[in-house]
């Protein structure tokens, strides 16, 4: 299955059914008066958060949607049927963006969670309303109002707890693998990882987390170098940020310029989001001996000035179960913060808020440019971003 995160659809609400125009005629009645129902009201857009679902893939292929039109008033006082909603069914983690005005509608981050993307129009009045002692036979009706119309953009954004950040080769993959049962493709060259991957880690006390691990940035990720800033966004909703260091590159290039490259990229790419708590990671220990592996570690945290610093190897596990357990006490102090503490939890809203605004308009702008470029009408038509071809045939899954 494709991984799709992004999506452009149309949806429209439906049309208000008429009022009906009609007196009632019976051979007891002579002077029946009126009798025309209220039409139906229009059906309404309704998105809906479904755990099946992991991507964005099938809104490609179908990027219209309507719901059912009210039907008219009949005699009688009759009102007419209401039109069937159009319930569409999201991954968890969906964003919803207004793509004319760049408004946030919502955000469905939890399974059953419902968004009224587009409402109904209101029913058309029969002439049975408008009768009075002085109009007894009114031959005025009022017709439906018509539905709502919204283009949307869909931006799937995985939920995870922690989320990794690095370059190309510094470890993430091979640190998710040994903390969880992820199991993302490790191999010995750069952009291994296209896609984002998930993983649950059990910390000792019999709790767990989400971590995220994202494809490797670079030097001019913010301008479209290697797979650009894509990705960053599934790294939005988490409450942490490891920020993984190869300490000795094979390709000989210096540590401290490559941690530097990458808090710039993120800056460039979300001030807010480059406010979360970040931790630095000095992966790969055991490639360096004490003397050279402390110098590298000192060089790095003068450089970034993280507020805290793990030294680990993935690859033979030093260091990793203290990580586990430094992050599970981390979160837990996070969550208990934010329940007790109304300020903190202000902040931490606002902060969240300011994110999902710099990701929309910086998704959009890219998109639109990359449109100019080599886009063609057809493609935003279909819900197509262009440029999109490089989707890969995997799907994001939850182990633990």
């Amino acid at each position: 299955m494709k991984f799709v995160d992004e999506a452009s659809i149309r949806v429209d609400a439906g049309k208000g059914g008429d009022g009906c125009l009609s007196f009632l005629r019976a051979r007891n009645l002579a002077k029946g008066g009126p009798d025309g129902g209220n039409g139906g009201d229009g059906g309404d857009v309704v998105l809906v958060a479904e755990t099946a679902l992991n991507t964005l893939v099938d809104f490609r292929y179908q990027p219209r949607y309507r719901a059912q039109n009210g039907r008219p008033g009949a005699g009688r006082e009759m009102t007419g049927r209401r039109g069937e909603d159009a319930r569409i069914s999201v991954p968890v983690g969906t964003t919803v963006v207004d793509e004319d005005t760049l408004d946030v509608l919502g955000d469905l981050t939890r399974a059953g969670d419902e968004l009224l993307v587009a409402r109904g129009g209101r029913h058309g009045l029969g002439n049975v309303q408008f009768k009075s002692s002085t109009n007894r036979a009114p031959r005025r009706t009022t017709p439906g109002q018509p539905g709502e119309s919204r283009r949307l953009r869909l931006q799937l954004k995985v939920i995870a707890d922690v989320g990794l950040l690095g370059m190309p080769n510094a470890g993430k993959s091979t640190l998710i693998s040994a903390v969880s049962a992820a199991r993302p493709k490790i191999a010995d060259y750069p952009f291994t990882t296209l896609v984002p991957n998930l993983g649950v880690v059990r910390v000792a006390d019999g709790a767990s987390f989400v971590m995220a691990d994202v494809p490797g940035l670079i030097e001019g990720a913010a301008e479209g170098a290697g797979l650009g800033t894509r990705f960053l966004k599934h790294l939005s909703r988490t409450r942490l940020l490891l920020h993984l260091v190869d300490p000795a590159p094979l390709d000989g290039s210096d540590p401290v310029a490559a941690g530097r490259a990458i808090a710039g990229e993120l800056e460039r790419y979300s001030p807010a989001l480059a406010e979360r708590p970040r931790w630095l990671v000095v992966n790969k220990c055991d490639l360096l001996d004490a003397a050279a592996r402390d110098e590298v570690v000192k060089a790095l945290d003068e450089a970034l000035a993280p507020e805290r610093t793990f030294v680990v190897s993935a690859a033979t596990g030093e260091g990793v179960r203290a990580l586990v357990e430094a992050l599970g006490s981390a979160l837990a102090h996070i969550d208990e913060t934010l329940a007790e503490d109304e300020d903190a939890a202000a902040r931490s809203a606002a902060l969240d808020a300011a994110i999902d605004a710099e990701i929309v308009a910086h998704g959009l702008s890219s998109r639109r440019g990359a449109g100019a470029a080599a886009g063609t009408e057809d493609e935003e038509e279909r819900g197509d971003a262009p440029g999109d071809d490089d989707d890969a045939d995997v799907e994001i899954v939850y182990r633990s």
